[in-house]
């Protein structure tokens, strides 16, 4: 069976929320949940990079968060039928964790930091702007459509854990932080 990757449904620029209702392609939630997929696009060549295995199963299982989170944001009124998986404290804990062993090994940081030094590294970064996007999209989503708690705390530690992430990634390449001296 071939089935086509287009509809033509969207071709007037609107899309189906979960649960069918059709908005404009650049309403709230598609932008919260575009922007959510953007993230976990740049997760995936974050993860393709020559960074441990470890990050690379942490940012498998965050991939996967972050698609849940993906399928709660385009949820709307209609959808209450459809079982969709839920983030969790676990989910939260497993970021804050992560932080708090990367943070074990790191010198402390005395002034702000500029992206870059490798290629990885670099694309921690990436991921962490775009999901500081995420983050203020969906918090802006939640004051007319409330958005579940989790998901904007994930969102929020997550931000966290790519800053982490690539610090880690530059010491372990031995890639000093390139620190932000302002002109004075």
């Amino acid at each position: 069976m071939n089935s086509k990757i287009y509809t033509k449904t969207g071709d007037q620029g609107e899309t189906s929320l979960l649960g069918g209702r059709r908005v404009p392609k650049y309403h709230l939630k598609i932008e919260a949940y575009g922007t959510a997929d953007e993230l976990n696009a740049f997760i995936g060549v974050l993860r393709d990079q020559d960074i441990s295995s470890h990050h690379k199963q942490v940012l498998l299982k965050i991939q996967e968060q972050v698609f849940t989170a993906e399928s709660l944001l385009a949820r709307d009124e209609g959808s209450e039928n459809f079982e969709l998986p839920q983030l969790n404290e676990s989910d939260i804990a497993l970021l804050e964790q992560e932080i708090d062993t990367m943070s074990h090994y790191l010198p402390p940081l005395s002034n702000f930091i500029l992206p870059g030094g490798h290629q990885a590294i670099s694309y921690a970064h990436v991921c962490r702007v775009i999901c500081r996007r995420a983050e203020r999209i969906i918090i802006k989503l939640d004051e007319e459509s409330p958005v579940d708690e989790f998901i904007i705390r994930y969102f929020n530690r997550l931000s966290d854990y790519f800053f982490m992430l690539a610090r880690r990634i530059a010491f372990d390449l031995n890639i000093a932080d390139t620190p932000w001296k302002p002109r004075g």
